[in-house]
């Protein structure tokens, strides 16, 4: 079975599922570059050498030879691309075919109103609902929107972004973790929508009712001047270890030593991996439910908290609450450590979807029990959390 996936450029987060597609099939399998990666991600540490890849094959440097790639695959898995046209060209095809997405529409479900967007969506997706084409859901709200304009009835499935997974015995496991101050952990840009202020916000309170701690913010962004500001300000800098941007290596040493990982982005955050990352540590996860990731990763109370609506203030309570109780509360990180190797990462991915698309190819729906490739609910964003806390996802 030939396998292609095309995407805008091939990044540490999907490379163990593409390294995993590749153990499994070989020359069967490639990954379609459309575009060389930003300078600004490559400054996060994004950079990827792709001549280390045998996979990988990039359009602007071969189209003809990609084309042919796509178009010869018994299944496709199509990514964001500014290359619309080659989608179109796979989606007519008949073959297997998944697209991979994100939420359309993110800033609100009032914007699938828009006659515009809907013949836009119309052409890209909706006139696709009864050919052979899925939808892997890369984030928990993302079914909604899509059912919100008719598009993949009964073809929506749970997806998502497998970063590199980390394996630990029992003691190793047991060894990250050190007794004293509990080290908390925040990961990402320093922009608006990582609200990279509510973690000094925290530390400051944390500090007025004398716990014992250490923040660590891996990252940097337009923001950073300002929070360093303000940790000055309240008295907290000697308490917040600053990195900036660091390689995904490095921001994986950091998070095994915390204890916790604090997620404070908004409903923007599409899919959030590094919330992926810190579960695989070993943090207590506490993440705003809005997150793409929460819902299908997160189960409230066994391993990992959830905030609702972005609420500074609900995500305070949890924090002190987790604080008062940490041995009590402590187990979750483990729990959450397990949901990860035991299902959500790149090799299970891969796996299941080789299982499903062969399920496919001799006229089977066989969706997977739970995880990726399971039948993605399609829950109202502003019921997301209210479903969550009565574990209905």
């Amino acid at each position: 079975m030939k396998v292609t996936f095309v995407s805008n450029y091939i990044n540490h987060h999907q490379i163990p599922f593409s390294d995993a597609l590749y153990e499994r099939l070989g020359p069967d399998y490639c990954f379609v570059q459309t575009m060389p990666m930003e300078e600004e991600r490559v400054a996060m540490g994004w950079g990827v050498d792709i001549r280390k890849l045998p996979y990988v094959r990039c359009l602007y440097e071969d189209e003809y030879l990609c084309r042919r790639a796509i178009a010869e695959s018994d299944v496709a898995l199509l990514g964001w691309s500014e290359r619309e046209d080659i989608a179109q060209e796979r989606l007519h095809s008949g073959k297997i075919t998944f697209r991979v997405s994100e939420r359309l529409y993110r800033e609100g479900q009032w914007k699938a109103i828009s006659p515009r967007g809907l013949v836009a969506k119309y052409k890209e997706h909706i006139r696709y609902r009864n050919e052979n084409v899925y939808l892997l859901c890369a984030g928990a709200y993302t079914a909604s929107d899509f059912r919100l304009i008719g598009a993949y009835p009964g073809k929506m499935f749970r997806w998502g972004y497998f970063p590199q997974m980390r394996t630990y015995s029992e003691e190793q496991f047991a060894s990250l973790k050190k007794e004293g101050p509990l080290q908390i952990v925040g990961a990402g840009r320093f922009i608006p929508l990582k609200h990279p202020e509510y973690v000094v916000r925290l530390a400051a309170c944390l500090r007025q009712k004398g716990y014992d701690f250490r923040v660590h913010m891996l990252g940097s962004g337009e923001l950073e001047p300002e929070i360093r500001r303000q940790a000055e300000q309240a008295g907290i800098a000697e308490q917040i270890v600053f990195y900036g941007y660091q390689e995904p290596d490095k921001v994986r040493d950091v998070m095994e030593q915390c204890h916790i990982h604090l997620f404070t982005s908004n409903y923007l955050e599409g899919w959030g991996a590094v919330v992926n990352e810190g579960m695989n540590s070993g943090c207590v996860e506490v993440v705003n439910a809005q997150v793409g990731a929460a819902p299908y990763l997160i189960r409230h109370g066994k391993n990992g908290l959830v905030y609702p609506d972005d609420s500074y203030p609900e995500m305070e309570a949890l924090m002190l609450d987790l604080f008062e109780h940490w041995e009590e509360r402590k187990h979750m990180g483990y729990a959450a450590y397990q949901t990860i190797v035991r299902e959500w990462n790149a090799v299970h991915a891969a796996e299941e979807l080789i299982r499903f698309a062969r399920d496919l190819a001799g006229g089977k729906t066989t969706p997977s029990a739970s995880g990726p490739l399971s039948p993605a609910p399609a829950v109202f964003p502003g019921k997301m959390y209210g479903a969550m806390m009565r574990g209905e996802i």
